[in-house]
């Protein structure tokens, strides 16, 4: 299957979300609202100190507003699968001469796509001109933040696609796409920057993949890791991306030969 197909889903998909321009701009609105927030609650925190342990408020706020930017951004489907299934059109995507997976990304592109011009960067300039962010420690770290930002991308889809995959056995999984979105937002550093987690806490979440989403582009785009360190963490998030895709793909060639369709 060529290229150009999925180019062509992500395509649609981009200007599927264009028409909506309400819903865009409350989730610029949103965003906005849950950086604030954060914001103004580690501000009062720190009251008149300038850092604690090391960890500037202009620290945080950077964290605050790339971890919050790049969820914007990546925001994968979780109901691209579980919704087909539901509907028993999955029956009929499962005939397509393209591959279903290929299109579930490309169609997760042209999302992200839409979210970084309409969420992100009208955020990040906001915040640029009303907090104190930080600039990055140098154009080659953030070279290496836009590389180390689509690897977190890759181990947050591969995450979400595990959870959706199932489907083919729960069929409401509602509970676990919660249950998911909850280790993501706490464990990833996004709602409690790691600096602050207890030295046994981030001992454990350093072995799990959900450190890789945002908060290594965070601080690689800091300064705060050596080159080596840099590779080693980007090859963390390959590893984690490859090891749960390959549990993905284990439910997934099972769940296609378990699959009962009742609609559609």
């Amino acid at each position: 299957m060529r290229l150009s197909a999925y180019y062509a889903y992500a395509k649609k998909q981009f200007l599927s979300r264009s028409a909506y321009r309400f819903d865009h701009l409350m989730g610029i609105l949103s965003t906005c609202l849950q950086f604030f927030i954060f914001y103004e609650i580690y501000r009062t925190l720190y009251g008149s100190k300038e850092s604690v342990d090391g960890i500037t408020m202009s620290m945080i706020t950077t964290n605050f507003v790339l971890s919050l930017g790049l969820s914007a951004i990546f925001s994968p489907n979780d109901y691209f699968v579980p919704g087909r299934i539901w509907d028993g059109s999955i029956s009929t995507e499962l005939l397509r001469p393209m591959s279903f997976k290929g299109r579930m990304i490309a169609e997760n592109v042209g999302d992200a796509c839409f979210n970084l011009i309409f969420k992100f960067i009208p955020v990040l300039l906001i915040a640029i001109f009303t907090t104190g962010m930080e600039k990055p420690a140098g154009i080659g770290n953030m070279i290496l933040f836009l590389i180390s930002a689509i690897l977190g991308y890759g181990v947050l889809w591969t995450i979400s696609f595990l959870v959706q995959m199932t489907a083919f056995w729960l069929i409401n999984i509602w509970s676990l796409i919660t249950i998911k979105d909850v280790f993501v937002n706490v464990l990833s550093g996004m709602m409690i920057p790691l600096w602050f987690m207890p030295d046994w806490m981030a001992g454990v979440i350093k072995f799990t993949p959900f450190a890789s989403i945002y908060f290594t582009p965070v601080q690689i785009y800091l300064g705060q890791l050596s080159i080596s360190e840099i590779v080693f963490k980007c090859g963390v998030q390959l590893f984690w991306t490859v090891i749960i895709y390959a549990l993905g793909n284990v439910l997934w060639n099972k769940g296609q030969k378990k699959l009962v369709v009742q609609g559609g």
